[in-house]
């Protein structure tokens, strides 16, 4: 059964989060395997003893923390939030934006998408902020890492477009939209994979929610990188297929960068 809301918008039901079971499994193996070597009989077998109650000791501290209650629910009311560190119901008045964001990849890996709180002001003040909104810089709470949960982000998405509404905003998606890239080919001697993510990240930003003065500075980024040569890695993009990639970006910020259509994230 769907139910009105406030305004007689009818809404679905409340969506609960699961979280994965998957993490579970290497802090077990080094659990059984750390036990496994501290019964194993032998003389002089200290470094092996320290190894072994070393994986034990973090192995156990892993599961510990995997195994706290956790329970996540998006609903017509707010959100139910039940994790270590955060145990409230949060109504939507104390809500100013819940932003679905992915941090850009570190080391050559990839990272997970993050859901992140920007409270209503005067509200939520003992939560501390430890992220930023990415649109406009505000100080948010970081509420799920969605890399620990089975739903997918698109499934998440839709459920607080159902129930949040106009407080949601997926940047993963506004990114997309604004400029699409395809999976770009990985290979020898290609440019460095994390300075093409960079620039391509930066012009969909000033596309997607930036004014011309920002998609100029944007496009003036990427001039000035490509100008001064690419840093290129044993493995990368293709260069041809960035290349292409960064000439469309360019041109689409130049033709933005003239006009101001009013966007709003």
């Amino acid at each position: 059964m769907m139910r009105p809301d406030d305004h007689g918008v009818e809404r679905g039901y409340d969506v609960e989060l699961h979280r994965t079971r998957g993490a579970l499994v290497l802090p077990l193996i080094c659990v059984l395997g750390g036990g496994v070597l501290l019964a194993l009989p032998g003389e002089d077998a200290l470094l092996r003893r320290l190894v072994a109650g070393g994986a034990v000791l973090l192995g156990g501290s892993v599961l510990v923390g995997l195994l706290r209650p956790f329970r996540f629910v998006v609903g017509a009311d707010g959100l139910t939030v039940r994790r270590p560190g955060l145990r409230r119901v949060i109504p939507w008045a104390e809500v100013s934006a819940l932003v679905l964001d992915q941090p850009p990849a570190r080391d050559g890996l990839p990272s997970t998408p993050r859901l992140l709180l920007v409270p209503a002001p005067g509200a939520l003040g003992d939560l501390p902020a430890d992220a930023r909104e990415p649109v406009d810089g505000r100080a948010a709470v970081e509420l799920l890492d969605l890399g620990r949960i089975r739903e997918k982000p698109a499934e998440v998405a839709a459920a607080l477009t159902r129930h949040a509404r106009d407080l949601f905003l997926d940047a993963p998606g506004l990114r997309r939209a604004a400029f699409a890239v395809g999976d770009l080919p990985v290979g020898l001697r290609g440019y460095r994979v994390e300075r093409v993510d960079e620039l391509i990240r930066r012009g969909q930003e000033a596309l997607a929610w930036g004014d011309p003065p920002r998609r100029r500075a944007a496009r003036a980024e990427l001039e000035r990188a490509r100008a001064q040569g690419l840093p290129v890695d044993t493995r990368g993009y293709g260069t041809l297929d960035v290349d292409r990639a960064l000439d469309a970006l360019g041109e689409a910020l130049a033709e933005e960068s003239s006009v101001d259509r009013g966007r709003t994230p």
